[in-house]
């Protein structure tokens, strides 16, 4: 009996990592208890769509093409793992997280995911990365107080993004501290009117120039237009991988929950001409 128990409830929580199945109370019903951002019910899933002009850099079936930074400071997990046509992903171990980059180097190009995660859990898309994962990061932060659509530099100095958080609050003048949180309030209205709760959800960030200029949609909603004031990529690089992140998180930075995951489904790429 305790054998068939084990493989019942193993069914499940692998059913919750694929679909996104809440295995807890009703989502909707304690939304607030949880901070997460009210929305409507989605609507249907329409399923996967690929806008014209792009490429698919995830096949589908594995992980060909992509290699996890074994250098990150985040962690190297393991877990990313193709499941029925998804990306899924979480710490392993516990707390421990790592970022999942493409083989091939970019410039200009706009990149376009389909995702689907876990409320209170931390990703990113990264832009020209190192393998280590320096890189001009779309913030993806499903958690309560997060950024989603905004702009960090990730173990960059000088970037000023939209979003960046308390990146160098503690010299910053109190006009830039009120500028920042002007910001960081436009952008939560913007990002929390555009998303569908536990719903798939497209971003698509551009990156282009060797100043960069990064643009970012949220279900085709415009969120983010950012020109930086200098090119502040890792050893003055104009080009780079791209990479999605899952967080590290402890006690004093919790940026996962425990059995969270992220979801993607489709990943894909147009590479733009040079300016």
């Amino acid at each position: 009996m305790y054998k068939w128990k084990g493989l019942f409830t193993a069914s499940i929580l692998i059913f919750a990592a694929v679909t996104g199945t809440s295995m807890g109370p009703n989502p909707t019903r304690n939304a607030q208890s949880r901070r997460e951002p009210p929305q409507q019910p989605p609507d249907q899933d329409p399923g996967r769509r690929m806008p014209e002009g792009f490429t698919p850099i995830f096949n589908g079936k594995d992980l060909t093409g992509w290699h996890t930074s074994q250098t990150n400071h985040h962690g190297t997990t393991p877990e990313f793992r193709v499941v029925h046509g998804v990306i899924v992903g979480t710490q392993n171990p516990r707390g421990k997280g790592g970022i999942l980059l493409t083989d091939k180097k970019y410039k200009n190009v706009e990149v376009y995911l389909e995702i689907k995660p876990d409320w209170g859990c931390d990703s990113g898309l990264f832009l020209r990365s190192s393998e280590a994962g320096e890189a001009y990061q779309v913030t993806l932060d499903y958690l309560p107080g997060g950024s989603m659509g905004g702009i960090y530099g990730e173990r960059l100095t000088g970037v000023r993004g939209p979003g960046a958080g308390g990146s160098n609050q503690a010299t910053a003048t109190p006009e830039e501290r009120a500028r920042r949180a002007d910001e960081a309030r436009r952008l939560a209205e913007a990002w929390q009117a555009a998303w569908k709760r536990e719903a798939w959800n497209s971003v698509r960030a551009r990156i282009e120039g060797d100043v960069p200029h990064i643009t970012v949609w949220i279900n085709d909603q415009l969120i983010t237009d950012f020109t930086d004031t200098a090119n502040h990529a890792a050893n003055g690089s104009t080009d780079g991988m791209l990479a999605i992140q899952m967080h590290y998180s402890d006690e004093k930075t919790k940026r996962w929950v425990d059995a969270g995951f992220w979801r993607w489904r489709v990943i894909a790429v147009k590479e733009l001409p040079a300016n």
